[in-house]
C-alpha cells in the first residue's frame, strides 16, 4: 500500500464476532493502526490512548481499527480488559500485515524474528490512504493522528 491506494477488498475476523471487509467503511476516514500483540505495555499504551481520544475521532466520524496477528479470543479479552471502544482485528494469517508491508525482523534476545512494525495509516471518507507512520512511537502519536485528520 502507498499513499493515493484505495481500501483494499479484505475480510477478516474482529472483536464483536464481527467479519469487517475494508473496503465496506468507505463513507467515513478510517483509521487503522497495526501493533505487535496484545497486553504488552507499548500495545496497552497505544490502545488505551486511542480509548481516551475516542471522542474526538467520533467527532469528524472515524473509525478506528486495531490490527495484530493474535487471535479473536485475545483481542476479545484484550479490548473488554481495557474497555477499548473500538474493533480488533485478527490478521493471523498476516493477509493485512503482508499488504501494508508492516511484518519486519526484529531483534528479540539476540534472535531474529518476525514481528509486526507498529505502523498507522488513515483513510479519507473515499477509502484513499491520504497519511501512514511507520516505526511509530507511542507517546503523542495518537494526538498527531488527530491534527492530522484536522486538515482532511
Amino acid at each position: 500500500m502507498k499513499i493515493g491506494d484505495p481500501l483494499p477488498h479484505i475480510t477478516l475476523p474482529a472483536t464483536g464476532n464481527k467479519m469487517i471487509t475494508l473496503s465496506a467503511c468507505i463513507g467515513q476516514p478510517l483509521v487503522l493502526y497495526f501493533y505487535p500483540r496484545d497486553d504488552t505495555p507499548g500495545c496497552t499504551q497505544e490502545g488505551q490512548d486511542f480509548r481516551d481520544n475516542y471522542n474526538a475521532f467520533q467527532a469528524a466520524h472515524t473509525l478506528i481499527l486495531g490490527v495484530s496477528r493474535e487471535s479473536v479470543k485475545q483481542h476479545k479479552q484484550f479490548r473488554t480488559k481495557y474497555h477499548f471502544p473500538f474493533d480488533l482485528l485478527a490478521d493471523e494469517n498476516e493477509q493485512l500485515c503482508q499488504l501494508f508491508a508492516v511484518i519486519k525482523l526484529k531483534n528479540k534476545l539476540g534472535q531474529s524474528v518476525s514481528g509486526i512494525e507498529r505502523s498507522t495509516f488513515l483513510f479519507d471518507q473515499t477509502g484513499i490512504l491520504r497519511y501512514e507512520w511507520r516505526q511509530v512511537k507511542v507517546a503523542g502519536h495518537v494526538q498527531e493522528v488527530l491534527k492530522i485528520m484536522d486538515s482532511l
